[in-house]
């Protein structure tokens, strides 16, 4: 909170570390720098890869900084799996992984139209949102 003690400037710049903090969800950091060593990059060469000085790659690893959209789009053009990083969950993007049926829905909906596509999109969303309602409601 201000008060006369803080000069107004002091209480703005608290306020903006206060929003870059939050900005920054907790282990953002760590995948980062877990995804550059992935590939096997130093600080310097994976940030101006992705558009950054290394100071502000540190920076981004230490969760000082908060990355913006320009450079999360530049990682995902260097093979950086964003989602990750971001969520700290994988997605499963291997098509060899599916299993019949989930084959034979994407087969189908390749067929379709995009106005049809998106009606199964919804469709297939209020089904897992029922699902998740109906699981919280079911004692253990």
């Amino acid at each position: 909170m201000f008060d006369d003690k803080d000069s107004w400037s002091d209480f703005c710049s608290s306020q903006t570390i206060l929003i870059k903090k939050l900005l920054i969800s907790l282990g953002v950091g760590e995948r980062l720098r877990e995804e550059r060593e992935r590939l096997g990059k130093n600080q310097t060469d994976f940030g101006v890869s992705a558009g950054v000085s290394r100071g502000t790659q540190k920076a981004y690893e230490l969760e000082s900084s908060s990355p913006d959209v320009r450079y999360l789009s530049g990682l995902q053009e260097l093979g950086v799996d964003v989602h990750y990083v971001l969520t700290g969950s994988r997605v499963d993007t291997n098509l060899n992984n599916l299993s019949e049926v989930e084959s034979a829905v994407l087969g189908s909906m390749r067929q379709m139209s995009e106005a049809d596509r998106n009606v199964l999109l919804r469709t297939a969303s209020a089904f897992a949102s029922a699902a998740a309602l109906d699981e919280l409601k079911s004692p253990n």
